[in-house]
C-alpha cells in the first residue's frame, strides 16, 4: 500500500509542469507564513495572545486568519474583507440586471466583477481595521493613536489583505487549485497543532481525556462523512441517437451526467463563516460607543452571535444551507447543459429535449443539493453541539476546520489529476 503511494508521488513529481506548479504553490505558502510573523509595531503581543486564548470568538477569527491575529502581523485582517465583498457582488448578479449581464459575458465580465470586488474590499478593510483597533484599545493592548499613526495602522492592514488576494490569484493562475481556498487551508493547518496541544494541556483528568478521545473519534467520522458526500453523485443517463452520413453511421451509444451531492465544495463554509462572524464583530465595535443605549444593544448583539450559542449555531447552519443552494445556482446552468445535449443529438430517456430536459435537470439538482446542504450545515454546527456535552472549548472549531481542510485537499487532488489527464499521463492515475 505504502509502496503504491510512494510510486504515485514519484510518478507525479516526474511531470514537469505539475512539479513546477507544486513548487510555486509551496513557495507562495512559505512566503505567506513569513508575513504572518511580521507584527505591527506598538502591540503588546504577550497580552494579545492571552486575550485570544481566553476568548472563543477571537480564537475562531484567529484560526481562520492562520494565527496572524494573535501575532497581529501585517496580514492580520486575512481574506475576510475580500470574501465579504465577493458575497455582495454575487448577490448583486441576482438582483441587478447590469451585474447579471456581466456574469454572462465570460472572462471579460468576470474581470469587471473582480475589479468591483477589489474596490469594495477597500471600505470593508477600513471598517474591520477600525473594529480591531477599538477592540485592542478597549483591552489596553494598544494606546491612543495619532491621526497619522491611525492612517498607517489602517493602510497597513488593508495592504495585507490585498497582498493575500494577490497571493491567491497567483496560486489560481500559476499554481494548483483554488488560491483563496488554499490560503485559508494553510492558515487552519498551521493552527491545528497549537489547538490540539492547548486542548490536552487544559486538564489531565479522566473525564477530560475521555472527552478529547470522543472529539477525536467524531473528527474521524467527520472526515469520512465529508469524503463520502464530496465523492457521492447521481448519474443521469444520456442517450445519443445514431446519425447516417453517406455510407457511414455516426453517434449512438449512451453516457451519463454526474450530479455531485455537494457541487459547491468548500465555498459555502467559507462564505458562511465570514458572514456569521460579522454581527459579533459589529457589536464589539459599536460597544465602544459613548451612548449607553447603543453600547448595551451592541453588547447584546455580540453575545447572541458568540460562537457556542444557540443563535450562532442556527445562523451558521442556515447560512451554510443557503450558500450551498446559492453557489450551486451560480455554477450549474441546466438550460445551457440541455442545449448542449440537444445540439449533439442527445436526450435523457423519457424526457423531451430542450426545455423539458432543462426543467428535469434543475429538479434533479435541487433534490440532490438539499441533503448535501443539510449535511454541510450539520457538520458545521456539530462542534458547537459536542462542546456543550464535552466542555472542550479549544477544539470547538474542529468540525469546520476539518471540513475545509478535507474539502480543499480533495479539490486539489482532483485538480492535479485533471492536469495529468489532460497531458496524457493516464498511467499515473492508476497508481493513486
Amino acid at each position: 500500500m505504502f509502496k503504491k503511494i510512494q510510486d504515485a508521488f514519484r510518478s507525479l513529481w516526474q511531470v514537469k509542469q505539475v512539479r513546477q506548479k507544486i513548487i510555486f504553490t509551496l513557495g507562495i505558502l512559505a512566503i505567506l507564513r513569513f508575513f504572518s510573523h511580521i507584527p505591527l509595531p506598538g502591540i503588546d503581543i504577550i497580552t494579545l495572545k492571552k486575550l485570544f486564548a481566553g476568548n472563543q470568538f477571537l480564537g475562531l477569527l484567529n484560526i481562520f486568519s492562520g494565527g496572524t491575529l494573535s501575532n497581529f502581523s501585517v496580514i492580520a485582517l486575512g481574506l475576510a474583507p475580500y470574501i465579504n465583498a465577493s458575497i455582495v457582488f454575487q448577490l448583486f448578479s441576482f438582483v441587478f440586471p447590469y451585474f447579471e449581464q456581466l456574469s454572462k459575458e465570460g472572462e471579460a465580465g468576470r474581470e469587471k466583477i473582480e475589479r468591483y470586488t477589489k474596490l469594495a474590499t477597500i471600505p470593508l478593510s477600513v471598517f474591520q481595521a477600525l473594529g480591531i483597533y477599538a477592540l485592542l484599545k478597549n483591552q489596553n493592548i494598544v494606546g491612543v493613536l495619532s491621526p497619522l499613526d491611525m492612517i498607517n495602522f489602517v493602510v497597513t492592514l488593508m495592504a495585507g489583505t490585498f497582498l493575500l488576494v494577490w497571493f491567491g490569484s497567483l496560486i489560481s493562475e500559476y499554481g494548483i487549485g483554488n488560491g483563496i481556498s488554499l490560503l485559508i487551508f494553510a492558515g487552519i493547518i498551521s493552527q491545528m497543532p497549537q489547538g490540539i496541544a492547548q486542548a490536552f494541556s487544559v486538564s489531565h483528568s479522566a473525564t477530560a481525556i475521555f472527552n478529547l478521545l470522543l472529539f477525536s473519534a467524531l473528527s474521524l467520522l467527520v472526515i469520512m462523512g465529508v469524503i463520502a458526500v464530496t465523492e457521492a453523485n447521481r448519474r443521469v443517463p444520456v442517450q445519443y441517437a445514431k446519425r447516417v452520413r453517406g455510407r457511414k453511421m455516426y453517434g449512438g451509444g449512451s453516457t451519463y451526467l454526474p450530479f455531485k451531492l455537494n457541487q459547491a465544495g468548500v465555498i459555502p463554509i467559507i462564505f458562511a463563516v465570514s458572514l456569521v462572524l460579522l454581527p459579533s464583530m459589529i457589536g464589539r465595535f459599536l460597544g465602544q460607543s459613548g451612548s449607553g443605549t447603543v453600547a448595551h444593544l451592541a453588547s447584546s448583539l455580540a453575545d447572541l452571535f458568540t460562537p457556542g450559542t444557540f443563535i450562532y449555531a442556527l445562523a451558521y447552519f442556515s447560512l451554510v444551507v443557503v450558500f450551498t443552494f446559492f453557489y450551486t445556482m451560480i455554477i450549474f446552468d441546466p438550460k445551457k447543459i440541455a442545449e448542449e445535449i440537444k445540439k449533439f443529438g442527445g436526450f435523457v430517456p423519457g424526457i423531451r429535449p430542450g426545455k423539458p430536459t432543462a426543467a428535469f435537470l434543475s429538479y434533479v439538482s435541487l433534490r440532490i443539493t438539499l441533503p448535501g446542504a443539510i449535511f454541510l450545515g450539520a457538520i458545521a454546527v456539530l462542534p458547537t453541539v459536542i462542546q456543550g456535552f464535552t466542555g472542550v472549548k479549544s477544539l470547538a472549531i474542529g468540525g469546520t476546520g476539518v471540513l475545509i481542510v478535507v474539502s480543499v485537499i480533495l479539490e486539489t487532488v482532483k485538480s492535479v489529476e485533471n492536469m495529468i489527464q489532460m497531458r496524457g499521463y493516464d498511467k499515473f492515475l492508476d497508481k493513486f
